[in-house]
């Protein structure tokens, strides 16, 4: 039996091309409607928000997209990430499966956002963008879409959602270190952000109310556009670099993953580790499972409606359809703050909706635990967002236990958990709950889904 614990790639072995699921899919993605006159959006309705090169790669079908040179030079400090072997997860769990674990922690900010943060930076760039304007709820993707926009020699402005930027101070410095400036949302700073105060002067904040008050500011000047860091389907392709990479490494381990397992709030980073697997067996390639884990406190695949609506609580974006808790919910303020998010992504809701994947949910209290026993045995504290990935391929682990089946499990450790250390001492002191959200909350909000006509 092999003992070896790391693959690794070299920098000339990294991916040259982006992978594009939705060349794959049997299917194709339901379309995107203006809400004014419900109609399909062209690429001048989006021209307000995005560079033209990040349009064209919203609604390309090709399978594959080159990665920019300058986007590559800049992968190159942390990428292609490591593969590792879960040899010490595996001894604690007692188990016949085999566990891998593709870590994104290894670049600058800390997490996988960086994928996407560079290559949109660098497009805006391109295009002779200024300024960006973003949200952000733990602080992962404000902090990434910062150190891009440093490189790139962009400024940048982070509304982060408020519970989060209370709960987490230390991402708000890293962002401000990189150059940016964050503000904590709802503000008063935009028109939207007032009247939320207006109504609700301790408002916790929602990543559905900090893209309203980015894109209302983004609008505003001609020189500025905004950047999101999950949901939109170029986003899940950028982050494609992840699985790419990820299938190389697994033939290096001369394995293949029956089960692929990701943490989802909006779904880029499952898209990241799962989508290029899982096109593979489209194609009629050896076929995985893949298993999204979400939040009980924030179950949009699971408990959500798969159902056109806005992706941000000011009903400002166009129509998208996805599994959302509608756009009005505002989830509780539990630690997983990437994973705050009322919708899923269409592309990551149209694989659910083909049956091409499954979803569970765990409580934020078990996700800890699971995140403990992992570094512990492994050595690397994960994010709160990651411990529902760590969850995920724990209790995998644990069926091959009782099946008695030696299956090969993969995830994607999204991310450190080092400046969330705060959270983990208020699991240690027993302060840390599972945080319910308000079911009349949430049917009030599916209740107030867009109308959109049955022809669509």
């Amino acid at each position: 039996m092999s003992k070896q614990t790391k693959f690794l790639l070299n920098e000339d072995q990294m991916p040259k091309a982006w992978y594009n699921l939705q060349a794959d899919f049997p299917k194709p993605l339901p379309v995107v409607l203006h809400p004014g006159t419900m109609q399909p959006v062209g690429p001048d309705d989006l021209a307000p928000l995005f560079p033209m090169a990040l349009i064209m790669q919203e609604v390309s079908t090709e399978r594959e997209i080159d990665i920019p040179e300058p986007v590559r030079d800049l992968y190159r400090l942390w990428r292609p990430a490591p593969l590792y072997r879960a040899h010490g997860l595996e001894k604690a769990l007692g188990t016949c499966a085999k566990i891998y674990y593709k870590y994104e922690g290894v670049s600058p900010a800390g997490s996988h956002k960086p994928n996407t943060a560079v290559a949109q930076a660098f497009f805006n760039k391109e295009a002779g963008v200024k300024r960006l304007t973003t949200e952000t709820g733990a602080g992962q993707w404000g902090t990434s879409l910062a150190f891009a926009g440093a490189h790139f020699g962009l400024e940048v402005e982070v509304f982060q959602v408020r519970v989060s930027y209370d709960q987490k101070p230390y991402r708000r410095a890293v962002m401000e270190t990189y150059g940016a400036r964050c503000v904590a949302s709802p503000s008063m700073e935009t028109e939207y952000g007032r009247s939320v105060l207006a109504k609700r002067p301790d408002h916790p904040g929602s990543l559905g109310i900090a893209i309203s008050e980015a894109v209302e500011l983004a609008v505003q000047r001609d020189d500025t556009k905004y950047a999101l860091g999950s949901v939109l389907n170029h986003v899940l392709l950028h982050q494609s670099i992840i699985g790419l990479e990820a299938m190389k490494q697994m033939e290096m381990a001369d394995t293949w993953p029956d089960v692929v397992v990701g943490c989802t709030g909006g779904g880029s980073n499952f898209a990241g580790i799962a989508f290029p697997f899982m096109g593979h067996g489209l194609r009629g390639g050896q076929k995985s499972r893949f298993v999204a884990v979400e939040p009980a406190a924030c179950p949009s695949l699971t408990r959500g409606k798969y159902a056109y609506d806005f992706g941000d609580t000011a009903k400002m974006t166009p129509l998208t359809k996805m599994h959302t808790l509608g756009s009005q919910f505002t989830p509780p303020g539990f630690h997983a703050g990437g994973l705050r998010y009322h919708g899923m992504a269409p592309m990551v809701s149209h694989a659910m909706h083909l049956g091409l994947m499954e979803a569970v949910a765990y409580n934020q209290v078990e996700c800890f635990a699971a995140g403990v026993m992992f570094a512990r045995a492994e050595g690397i504290v994960p994010a709160p967002e990651a411990n529902h990935a760590v969850k995920g391929a724990i209790e995998e682990a644990l069926r091959c236990k009782r099946e008695g089946k030696a299956e090969t499990i993969l995830f994607n450790l999204s991310g450190h958990g080092h400046f969330d250390m705060a959270s983990y001492q208020k699991y240690f002191a027993s302060e840390l709950t599972d945080e319910k959200y308000d079911e009349s909350e949430l049917a009030m909000a599916l209740a107030g889904l867009p109308s959109v006509p049955d022809s669509v």
